[in-house]
């Protein structure tokens, strides 16, 4: 059977999938795309586990492209939620220390979200944070009124809705098994029909790595999967938090520690850590894949990594075990909290990109051939940042392939 025949096949229905084919399909309406996603539904994976926070850019160092794409991709969000029907709410985030050796980090915090242009930021007293949040404790604080909460399966949906309203091709249940670059073409085998065509974008998230790797580039990178497990309040105790509570960041360390996150719903969750997970779609303890596990002990980045971190990861290992250890670490900021009040929640995977000197990658990493885009590290915030993340991977597409407008 010949192969369906397509200008551009964009491997993964995600949130950057998604939106990186409505980017370019807005701006070049007669190209012909595909979107291939192997599960049955859109937005089943990191996108669907998302906590829902609109970040607005405070962490990320000035002039990366996290803070480029959170800062800008932000306010791009709240814009296409307006005029969607999505509802989003800004309930702000509290980033407290605890201690006063906490303030240095917390200082330097307020520098980088203040030139990355973040609105509204400020400093405040313990007094003002006990108007915020009043059962939160801490010495002083970082006022971001500008980070909101959303339900991003419903942005995904929005997407999805819209790249089909423009005759792109969304193609569920459809799991990529080889990709040949033959005759100026790109043939992508799979469990249904094959597909050929002129440019492939990678937006696979857990299997991106592979998928390069399928193409020939040379990355230096393998996707380690990080499992974030969480609780959630119970509905009587969910007063307790009205927005976003988190601690000062570990800057060694690319996840934010345990912190709590309302829901748009109305929910609070507390959460997440950050463990080794032993398969890509690992999202319970005893979720095994041997492939996958095979493929993060060959990798020498992976043993580097290990001995970066193996302390951070350890007491990370420990809270997923103990459920009194992952409260000690959330009464730090709010001493009323109890183990009674939580109830375990479920959990995340984070597609993690890992160098060979055991690095972990900590801003976006996307890579260009002439015939391919590959993102191949894609971490928070990414769903924030998802139309701008798309405009800017259409940007490159339009940079190195032949694409009609």
């Amino acid at each position: 059977m010949n192969p369906r025949n397509y200008d551009v096949v964009v491997v993964g229905g995600g949130i950057v999938g998604l939106s990186t084919a409505m980017a370019i399909i807005k701006s070049y309406p007669k190209t012909k795309i595909v979107v291939l996603e192997k599960e049955s539904g859109i937005a089943t994976h990191q996108t669907g586990h998302n906590s829902g926070v609109i970040h607005a850019g405070l962490y990320y160092r000035p002039g990366s492209h996290k803070a480029e794409f959170s800062v800008n991709g932000g306010k791009k969000l709240r814009k296409f939620c307006d005029e969607n029907g999505i509802p989003y709410d800004l309930v702000g985030k509290l980033v407290v220390a605890t201690s006063d050796n906490e303030i240095p980090a917390l200082e330097n915090l307020y520098q980088r979200g203040t030139a990355n242009g973040i609105e509204g930021l400020e400093i405040i007293s313990s007094a003002q944070m006990a108007e915020i949040e009043p059962h939160a404790f801490g010495v002083k604080a970082i006022w971001c009124p500008a980070t909101g909460i959303v339900d991003y399966s419903k942005v995904a949906d929005a997407y999805a809705s819209i790249i089909q309203e423009h005759q792109v091709d969304l193609v569920l249940g459809t799991e990529v098994r080889e990709i040949k670059e033959q005759n100026q073409k790109i043939r992508v085998s799979t469990t249904g029909e094959d597909i050929e065509a002129n440019y492939l974008i990678n937006c696979a998230g857990m299997y991106a790595d592979r998928l390069a790797e399928q193409m020939g580039l040379n990355t230096g990178l393998r996707i380690i999967p990080f499992r974030g497990e969480y609780y959630v309040l119970k509905p009587e105790r969910s007063a307790l938090v009205n927005g976003l509570i988190y601690p000062v960041p570990n800057p060694e360390f690319p996840f934010l520690g345990v912190h709590f996150t309302k829901r748009i719903g109305g929910s609070v969750e507390a959460g997440p850590n950050a463990v080794l997970a032993w398969a890509r779609e690992g999202y319970r303890h005893l979720d095994i894949n041997v492939s996958d596990v095979a493929d993060t002990l060959k990798f020498r980045g992976f043993w580097r990594m290990v001995g970066r971190y193996w302390k951070t990861g350890m007491g990370e290992f420990h809270r997923s075990l103990s459920k009194s250890a992952f409260v000690d670490a959330l009464r730090v900021m709010m001493p009323e909290v109890g183990p009674s009040d939580l109830v375990r929640a479920g959990a995340g995977v984070r597609a993690q990109a890992v160098d060979l000197e055991g690095k972990l990658i900590d801003d976006f990493r996307i890579v260009a051939s002439h015939r391919s885009v590959h993102v191949l590290n894609a971490p928070s915030p990414a769903a924030t940042a998802s139309i701008s993340i798309g405009e800017h991977i259409r940007d490159i597409a339009a940079e190195n392939f032949q694409l009609i407008k």
